[in-house]
């Protein structure tokens, strides 16, 4: 769908160059994803998708690290090509 709309130029700029998206186009797209993906998550956490406190809890294991998971990912990983 065509469509006028006022962006911020600096803003949109930005986030073409650190997302690596080819088009300002994609930009505003990737950004309408993020930003539902964002909400459907909260509302699946509410949920508590159907399980238990006890069946969420039990359902990681103990000895996972997420801050050392966070240290391992490449620092450059919002850069690479996101295919549609």
């Amino acid at each position: 769908m065509k469509m006028t709309m006022h962006i911020d130029e600096e803003l949109l700029d930005r986030v073409v160059e650190n997302f690596g998206c080819t088009s300002k186009t994609e930009a505003v797209e990737m950004a309408l994803r993020e930003m539902d993906r964002k909400v459907r998550f909260k509302e699946m956490v509410k949920t508590g998708m159907g399980f238990t406190p006890e069946e969420l809890k039990n359902a990681v294991d103990p000895d996972y690290d997420v801050m050392s998971m966070r240290a391992a990912e490449s620092p450059n990983r919002s850069k690479k090509s996101r295919g549609r």
